[in-house]
Formats: C-alpha cells, sequence, structure tokens
C-alpha cells in the first residue's frame, strides 16, 4: 500500500485523515512535497517519445508500481488536487510511454482510493474532484474502491468533522479486515 500524501502542509487536516484510514496497516507513505517532481513537457506525440527528465518521479513511480492500494490525499486548492499531485498524476502520461513497463496493465492491478479535505463545502465542491480522480483510474483500469471527504478550514479542524472522522474509520477496518485475510 502507498498513500501518496500531496498537502504542501505538513501535519495537515488531509494528512490527518488520511493517517486514520491507514492506522495500523503497513503502508509506504510519499509526501510528494518532499519530492522533486517537475511539470510536464507534453512530447507524446513526438516520434521519439519523451526527453528523460532529472527528477524524483522515477524514484516515487517505482513504488507506486510495486504497490496494491494506492491512497490518493490531496486538500481541494481551488476545487482540484493540489499542485504537487497533479504534477505527478501528469506525468503517467510519460510513464505510458516508458518501454521498460506496460503502465497501464501495472495499474489495473490495483486499487485506488481518496481522501480530500476542504474548507468550502467541500462534499459538495469537492465531488467534482472525486469526479476527475474516477475518470483518471478510468483511464488506467484502476478500481476506485472508495474516498473520504472532509471538512477543514484551519489547521486541525477536521478533528471536528464526525462524519469524515468516522468514514476515515470504516475505511480503516475494511482494509484491517483484508490485511488479515
Amino acid at each position: 500500500m502507498v498513500l501518496l500524501q500531496g498537502s504542501s502542509r505538513e501535519d495537515g487536516n488531509t494528512e490527518y485523515l488520511s493517517n486514520l484510514v491507514v492506522k495500523g496497516l503497513p503502508y509506504k507513505e510519499i509526501k510528494l512535497r518532499d519530492f522533486n517532481v517537475r511539470p510536464i513537457i507534453d512530447q507524446r506525440h513526438d516520434e521519439h517519445g519523451f526527453d528523460p527528465v532529472d527528477d524524483d518521479y522515477d524514484e516515487m513511480i517505482t513504488s507506486v508500481l510495486e504497490a496494491d492500494l494506492l491512497i490518493f490525499a490531496t486538500p481541494i486548492y481551488w476545487y482540484g488536487m493540489s499542485g504537487h499531485m497533479k504534477n505527478f498524476v501528469d506525468r503517467w502520461s510519460q510513464s505510458l510511454r516508458d518501454k521498460r513497463f506496460d503502465f497501464k496493465a501495472e495499474m489495473s492491478k490495483k486499487k485506488a482510493m481518496v481522501v480530500l479535505c476542504g474548507g468550502d463545502h467541500p462534499r459538495v465542491k469537492g465531488f467534482p474532484l472525486i469526479q476527475q480522480f474516477q475518470y483518471i483510474f478510468d483511464f488506467v483500469s484502476m478500481p476506485f474502491e472508495d474516498y473520504v471527504i472532509g471538512h477543514a478550514r484551519k489547521p486541525g479542524d477536521i478533528k471536528n468533522d464526525v462524519d469524515a472522522l468516522q468514514k476515515a474509520r470504516l475505511l480503516n477496518e475494511q482494509l484491517l479486515k483484508v490485511e488479515k485475510m
């Protein structure tokens, strides 16, 4: 299991909520803010394909490809995913053309979950982001298992969102049952 933390803030609401989902489980956490992932230069249709990029993306995608479950955790920034998460997902276009692996086939063997937090009616205004993740996962044939959306405006506010905390704990219970099998 890999937990992809998309927040730019250490110990923020999104991290708190996603850590409840993975509590007591073996997982690798990748805090995207701690890695240098350069924005994509779109060379999908160039004859030679993508030029190599000198950054940390290869290290991260290797961990992703080794996992069976991916948890995408991001605050809702301007009604979308964080820039850290967006740069990471955009680079999948490069992986799709990378001859080292069959990216779509590998991603289809994984499952995905999403954890979001936002302050401006996130269960309504964050839903298009859930749909965006659904389309991303559909594109690589990765099953979308579930999601939780938390309401939190300031640091620590997530601790007051009883519904999101309950949903995160429920997801955790489900994952713990699967882990014991």
